[in-house]
């Protein structure tokens, strides 16, 4: 989709990626396969294009630090950025050092500093990788009746020790009204821009829809869009970066996590946005003028999960049954395989009535998602 955006806005396109048939292949001008550590095919990729920017937080931040100081600097957003979002304590560090409000938490390396740190934060509480943790994996939920000795924390220990990690991160459970995220774009000249707001559903840890605007306090939407600002300032952000915050029962907005990149709650924009976020993206790398965010009709939009292909005939669903809501606005990313849980695409329902596009969506996700 960010490739889209830039071809529509007269780049040229080469890709980088281990899977040859990547989304992103159908669009480019020329597919690179290779691993996102193998630094020779790195270096040979960046010396043939102009400037570099990425689409997730798998990529190792050393391997982009190397191409800056050997190859080329025109990274966005720079890669200490990605080091910083792509490791929960690198993260809740900069957000700690920097004042912005947290759940309170520990990092802890053992199951004994995990039994010390339940002491602490108390339960329940959630038990984190410090890396490469999303759509709820890598997670663990702590409760008193799963903490009851230090043979039930060892057991959780080994559990989340499933993903090889060394560190991980103890956070106390936050009694939320709403889980909220702002999408912000910074340019190379430092103008900011914010999407509205988007009040965001999970189911199963994954993203289930996005209601924009989000049903909070406008006072709240405004807190909201300044906190990312700020962040965005503060790292230094080229491109964009979305922030995911809890709105707490007490009044309070308390920092998630933040992704400096197009992000799975900002796809609304597509249908519903004068600029997407995806066009906004490349306009910031590029140090093109950003364009306008205006919310031209409220829209809910909806996940669409590899589940759907799995329970439908021959892995083939009928999308003609899906797109009978003449509201309704379908993308599908081209992804090679569908699995249980895996993004395959979303569909926006874009009506000025926010209560139909809702209902809209439920009625879908009942009788086809």
């Amino acid at each position: 989709m960010t490739a889209i955006a830039a071809r529509r806005l007269g780049y040229k396109i080469l890709v980088l990626d281990p899977n040859p048939h990547c989304p992103a292949s159908h669009v480019a001008d020329q597919t690179v396969q290779a691993d996102y550590g193998d630094i020779t095919a790195l270096k040979k990729f960046a010396e043939q294009i102009d400037l570099i920017t990425f689409e997730f937080e798998n990529i190792p931040g050393d391997v982009l630090k190397e191409l800056e100081y050997t190859t080329t600097d025109q990274i966005f957003p720079h890669w200490s950025v990605l080091h910083t979002c792509q490791n929960r304590e690198r993260e809740k560090l900069f957000l700690n050092q920097n004042r912005y409000p947290l759940p309170p938490f520990k990092m802890v390396t053992s199951p004994s500093e995990l039994s010390q740190a339940i002491e602490e934060i108390g339960t329940p509480s959630v038990l984190k990788t410090a890396d490469f943790g999303y759509d709820g994996k890598g997670q663990i939920k702590l409760t008193p009746e799963n903490t009851m000795d230090i043979d039930a924390v060892s057991k959780l220990w080994q559990e989340l020790n499933e993903h090889a990690i060394s560190k991980a991160v103890l956070e106390k459970w936050v009694n939320y009204k709403s889980e909220l995220s702002v999408v912000c774009a910074r340019s190379r000249s430092g103008e900011c821009s914010t999407f509205p707001v988007a009040e965001n559903k999970h189911t199963n840890h994954i993203l289930d829809l996005s209601i924009v605007p989000a049903q909070v306090p406008e006072k709240v939407q405004k807190q909201a869009r300044e906190m990312a600002i700020s962040i965005a300032e503060t790292l230094d952000v080229i491109g964009l970066i979305a922030v995911e915050m809890f709105f707490t029962v007490d009044g309070e907005l308390l920092v998630n996590e933040c992704a400096p990149r197009p992000h799975n709650s900002g796809h609304y924009s597509l249908d519903a946005c004068l600029t997407c976020q995806f066009e906004q993206h490349v306009r910031a790398i590029c140090n093109l003028p950003l364009g306008s965010t205006k919310l031209l009709s409220p829209v809910v939009m909806v996940n669409i999960l590899g589940d759907t292909w799995l329970k439908s005939e021959d892995n083939k669903p009928d999308w003609s049954q899906l797109l009978k809501p003449p509201s309704l606005k379908l993308h599908l990313y081209g992804k090679d395989k569908a699995r249980a849980g895996r993004k395959m695409g979303h569909l926006n329902i874009v009506n000025q009535e926010l209560d139909t596009s809702l209902k809209i969506a439920q009625e879908v996700k009942d009788t086809f998602l």
